[in-house]
């Protein structure tokens, strides 16, 4: 957001350190509580591990003061309509185009929810009067109205770190666009062990478990990254990523719903849209950004750096 930013070194590392330290931690107990009855409660403790981003900036010595808290809303009316919709559309434009190559894995029968859940679920459901389409059009409703608000008091703790602190220091010091690819990389690599211990993603049945879904996860976080530092220089207000954060993880469940799970190998490709198939409407909303987007650190001289 700041574009006269300087690269402070010893808060960066701090900030990495603490992060990575305290998170990585986190995702290695969320692995040996999966394994006992305590389980449950890993999916809490995961929600709560987005908070560790923040901290990290305090830790740090940096001021999370400054780094807009003020939506702005007239202003920013039509960033806040991006931030709140897009993920919901960039879902539905990924969806489809796995389903147009995949026909056959498109399920509305409930049968994808039943080999994942029991059929106890569906039970539910009919119990309550609703037929299974029915929810999937409740689900998409809430994606739209107000999951995302609810997610973006979660995802307020992580765009703090990212894209509040570490960004603007990758920026100030390797330029606007490989700050933003460098700073995807760090992003992705920090969900690295729960990829690799308990699957979380892409699941284990993949050729090339954990490192190709450890990989690519990267490659999507630097898409979304892009998005949300867009977002954040585009409005000076810190709100708008964390929206299109909690946007993105209300709807990115929706479409593994309808996916039958005998083709839940193939998550790789999609059909969420961390998939490498149904995340190109993401890459190529990423990429318009990253080619159009003018910035001055870019072809100038070496900013400079300090370790105050």
């Amino acid at each position: 957001m700041n574009n006269t930013t300087t690269f402070n070194k010893t808060q960066t590392i701090k900030y990495l350190v603490f992060t990575f330290a305290v998170a990585w931690s986190i995702q290695v107990c969320v692995y040996f509580l999966s394994k006992t009855s305590l389980a449950p409660a890993s999916q809490l403790i995961l929600a709560a591990m987005m908070f560790v981003p923040m901290l990290g900036v305090i830790v740090s010595g940096a001021k999370i003061k400054g780094m807009g808290f003020s939506p702005n809303i007239k202003k920013n009316i039509i960033p806040i309509l991006i931030a709140w919709l897009s993920p919901a559309v960039l879902t539905a434009l990924g969806a489809a185009l796995y389903f147009l190559v995949f026909p056959s894995h498109f399920d509305m029968t409930g049968k994808a929810m039943i080999e994942a859940t029991g059929e106890d679920v569906i039970k539910q459901l009919e119990r309550q009067g609703m037929t299974f389409p029915q929810y999937i059009l409740v689900n998409i409703i809430s994606c739209i109205t107000f999951a995302p608000f609810l997610n973006m008091l979660f995802g307020l703790g992580e765009e703090i770190g990212w894209r509040g602190f570490l960004y603007p220091q990758l920026k100030a010091k390797l330029g606007y666009r490989f700050g933003n690819i460098i700073g995807g990389m760090i992003w992705g690599m920090w969900h690295w062990p729960i990829i690799w211990l308990i699957g979380y993603e892409y699941g284990a049945n993949y050729i090339g478990f954990p490192v190709v879904g450890m990989l690519l996860f990267c490659v999507i976080t630097i898409g979304l990254g892009i998005i949300c530092d867009w977002l954040y220089e585009k409005s000076n207000c810190i709100w708008l990523p964390a929206l299109f954060h909690g946007s993105f993880n209300a709807a990115a469940t929706v479409p593994l719903v309808i996916t039958y799970t005998n083709a839940r190998s193939m998550r790789l490709l999609g059909s969420a849209p961390n998939g490498l198939i149904s995340a190109i409407p993401i890459f190529i909303f990423a990429l318009i950004i990253l080619l159009k987007t003018r910035q001055t650190n870019d072809g100038n001289a070496q900013p400079t750096d300090t370790n105050e």
